[in-house]
């Protein structure tokens, strides 16, 4: 009876977590997605205002990564705490502001906040693993918040406001938030440090990751910024616009543990290949069609394979004989990601199909490098990939790394 009474505790610790991950990234996070077509037809913003704030998001977000890479002792229930309160006034505020600069900043400030308690979630809940936490469960929220932002949007975006929905967003954040605040965040264990192999063909190999996981994190962020408001832009499926963003939260929540599941039988380093043609095409869809079916196929795409992506580059790079992989591939996934809407912007005011063209293209780009990744991957490497719930998993989500990175 002890024993399932710890292991139940802890489980409840996997879903705080989760319930965190739901307010930090996907409503903290994302809402920004269905709300941007909101507040450009109330004239709020403009297509490329919205992409700037974008940025300053994503910025945030790899300001916030790269702090507690750098200093993980402050990965702790206080700074927790703190930056979760900053978080919701920082939505909150979002409905009382004015400016692309002004919103800009109130982002960055989200940004950061959502990483301080995304690695908070994570490391806590990997803490809880040996006892029985789920870590699928915990990146589930995810998927969870995400579909939660876009039904809120769609429920009641009608009647109600751009400044209405974040006040929504901020009471839904605390709501999901309370849980994890009332739970002592533990720090990860110190990572063990990487062997250096000065193989060629490691090397070559690691090369062609950094390129593709690069271009991943310009053409996933496209999508992720821009899908509702380019669907909502459609004279045929503009009431489709919120719901798509439901569709691409509910593939998104079993994604990890379905596509490192297809890793463990096919090798992390072939299915990378799979997940980013998917992608690819999910993202080609929008910018040959605006019918509604269509629509909803391409958030399936996205939905299920970006959270993927993330999970089986991860586990490749953990293969390779190369110190503080993590860290690394975060910081050219977080740069990319910061890039894709600025590198959009110039086209997104006069039709976004040539902004999700760009973004096949870059995920085209992104698969080579993969099947690069995949020939040149050394025997006996990355045959496999950890599982969610393995005692040594190599996770992040949105390109944030868990606190001690390798090496």
């Amino acid at each position: 009876m002890a024993v399932v009474n710890i292991v139940g505790a802890h489980q409840r610790v996997a879903w705080a977590g989760a319930g965190g991950l739901v307010a930090a990234m996907g409503v903290g996070r994302f809402a920004f997605t269905p709300l941007l077509p909101v507040m450009e037809s109330d004239h709020a913003l403009t297509s490329s205002g919205g992409a700037l704030v974008a940025t300053a998001n994503y910025a945030g977000y790899l300001v916030g990564a790269a702090a507690l890479a750098v200093r993980p002792g402050v990965n702790t229930s206080l700074h927790l705490r703190a930056w979760a309160a900053l978080l919701i006034a920082s939505e909150a505020l979002m409905a009382v502001v004015s400016g692309v600069g002004a919103f800009s900043a109130l982002r960055f400030v989200a940004g950061v906040a959502s990483a301080v308690v995304f690695v908070g979630c994570i490391s806590t809940v990997t803490a809880a693993r040996r006892h029985g936490a789920s870590t699928a469960v915990t990146f589930s929220g995810v998927g969870i918040g995400i579909a939660l932002s876009g039904a809120v949007v769609a429920a009641v975006g009608g009647r109600l406001g751009w400044q209405d929905l974040w006040l929504v967003s901020a009471a839904l954040t605390a709501v999901f938030l309370l849980p994890m605040l009332l739970t002592a965040v533990e720090p990860e264990a110190s990572a063990v440090a990487a062997h250096r192999d000065r193989s060629t063909a490691h090397h070559l190999t690691w090369r062609f990751l950094l390129v593709s996981y690069f271009l991943e994190g310009v053409g996933y962020i496209v999508i992720g910024t821009f899908l509702v408001a380019a669907v909502s832009a459609g004279s045929s499926a503009g009431e489709v616009g919120p719901l798509v963003w439901v569709v691409v939260g509910v593939a998104a929540a079993p994604s990890v543990a379905l596509w490192t599941r297809c890793a463990r039988r096919l090798g992390a380093h072939r299915v990378l290949v799979m997940a980013l043609v998917v992608q690819a095409v999910g993202a080609a869809l929008p910018a040959v069609s605006s019918s509604p079916v269509v629509a909803v196929i391409a958030a399936a795409m996205f939905g299920s394979t970006f959270l993927g992506v993330v999970a089986v580059t991860m586990a490749v790079g953990s293969a390779l004989p190369v110190a503080r992989t993590a860290a690394i591939l975060t910081a050219v996934y977080g740069v990319g990601q910061m890039l894709g809407p600025l590198v959009v912007a110039p086209v997104i005011g006069s039709s976004y199909a040539i902004a999700f063209a760009l973004a096949a293209g870059v995920l085209v780009a992104a698969a080579a490098a993969a099947v690069g990744v995949a020939r040149t991957m050394p025997s006996g490497r990355s045959a496999t990939s950890p599982a969610v719930d393995s005692p040594t998993p190599a996770f992040v989500a949105q390109g944030i790394e868990q606190p001690s990175p390798k090496g």
